[in-house]
């Protein structure tokens, strides 16, 4: 059996804010923005890199806008892409680490999973940068 998890539904209050946020400040690619009326729209963009988007618009869920806490973008030079994404002007915490418990900083041995940053969309959707298989 395989399983892959190619779609995530983010809830948002205003779509084209959405759509701005994650294009110019999170660098992610839009696929598809499709209309069907007023009762219905659909965003679906990816990570660059990705082989799992995301989707928000009208009439495609009913959560809470703000209610998706804690998705993971797996990153292999933390560092880097934190500097990339606080340029465009994303607002992301420091990176801090977990090896010997939570320590501002970066892991100087760069061990698989034990870095992060983070950051939330403007509607409180929050997203966590995870660190694995750095190269020096």
């Amino acid at each position: 059996m395989e399983l892959k998890l190619e779609l995530v539904l983010l809830p948002v209050t205003d779509v084209d804010r959405a759509k701005a946020f994650y294009a110019d400040k999170c660098g992610f690619h839009v696929h598809v923005d499709h209309r069907a009326g007023e009762n219905f729209r659909v965003v679906q963009m990816d990570p660059p890199g990705s082989a799992c988007s995301i989707a928000f618009g009208v009439g495609i869920t009913d959560a809470a806008p703000g209610s998706i806490k804690g998705l993971h973008l797996v990153v292999t030079d933390i560092v880097a892409v934190r500097d990339e994404l606080a340029a465009k002007g994303l607002e992301v915490s420091e990176v801090r680490h977990m090896k010997d418990g939570w320590q501002p900083g970066v892991d100087p041995d760069h061990t698989d999973y034990n870095s992060f940053a983070d950051f939330a969309d403007p509607d409180g959707n929050t997203w966590v940068l995870q660190e694995k298989g750095y190269q020096a």
